[in-house]
């Protein structure tokens, strides 16, 4: 029923824009002062500094016409912004917070919604920010059984995939900022990244009973399983976790523990060597080990 009103009201708004609008019947726009209002389950609250031109396709709801608020250089040089995925476990005590944006290209992510509630989560609230042309999307999710935060690796990596394929789904033009865009996208990045240099990982101290592990490297798919598992081989407990996937740049911070205890010295630099390993191992070959 709260998935129906939140549809319901979208084409409300959809169709508010199109009875001023002068453009053809595929592409009607029109000018609010703000970006998106929802007052159904799941809240939506949107923050603005000015007046943006909200463009609705007819052909989908999870995009928006993908110049609709370039600037003019943008336009011309065929800009593509960074797209940003950051998974937050530390901001809310009781959901956990996936952070979207992609420039000023996403529009009310419904579908997006929709392939979090099919894995079995639900979207408690959901906020819009827009500074400097850049609009960010925030979902607070709990698991629909438990109605707690997601804490298995697994289903985090899982949250991670779907949104970076539901951008190259209704963004393609995302796919040559994304590694994933490799294997799925219409257009594969032109540069690849060197692993080795690409790679940094730091372990700080983060007080008497945990440390905050820090690492930089290539993106891939699986890449989140990869890191638990290496932890998680050297008897190192992970306690929360911030998942931040920068265009072809992951940028992941764990807190970890040893026994209840932050990480001495010695722990701290097998971890950091065996991260470094498994991590080069894609592009490294064995024998010069």
């Amino acid at each position: 029923m709260a998935n129906s009103l939140f549809t319901s009201s979208f084409n409300v708004l959809r169709s508010k824009a199109s009875e001023s609008s002068m453009s053809s019947p595929n592409n009607q726009c029109h000018t609010f002062k703000s970006i998106l209002y929802f007052p159904v389950t799941p809240r939506f609250y949107s923050a603005q500094k000015k007046n943006v031109t909200m463009c609705a396709s007819m052909d989908g709801v999870d995009s928006l016409n993908s110049t609709s608020f370039s600037t003019k250089s943008e336009q011309d040089t065929d800009y593509v912004p960074v797209p940003i995925v950051l998974i937050d476990q530390d901001s809310d005590p009781d959901s956990t917070i996936v952070q979207l944006s992609f420039g000023d290209r996403l529009g009310a992510l419904i579908d997006t919604m929709k392939a979090l509630k099919d894995l079995g989560l639900d979207v408690l609230k959901g906020t819009v920010t827009t500074e400097n042309s850049v609009s960010q999307t925030n979902f607070f999710i709990t698991g629909s059984s438990n109605g707690r935060k997601v804490e298995d690796p697994d289903l985090l990596e899982r949250i991670r995939l779907t949104i970076i394929n539901n951008l190259l789904k209704y963004h393609p033009e995302s796919s040559e900022r994304l590694a994933m865009g490799e294997a799925f996208g219409i257009k594969a990045p032109e540069k690849k990244l060197d692993i080795d240099i690409a790679t940094h990982i730091q372990v700080k101290d983060d007080g008497p009973k945990r440390s905050l592990l820090c690492i930089v490297t290539a993106d891939r798919p699986g890449l989140l399983m990869e890191i638990i598992k290496i932890i998680a081989d050297v008897n190192i407990n992970v306690e929360s976790a911030e998942i931040d996937t920068e265009g072809l740049i992951a940028k992941d911070k764990f807190h970890v523990s040893y026994r209840g205890a932050a990480l001495n010295s010695s722990l701290s630099q097998v971890l950091i060597n065996c991260l470094r390993y498994y991590l080069r191992r894609p592009e490294t070959d064995d024998a010069s080990y």
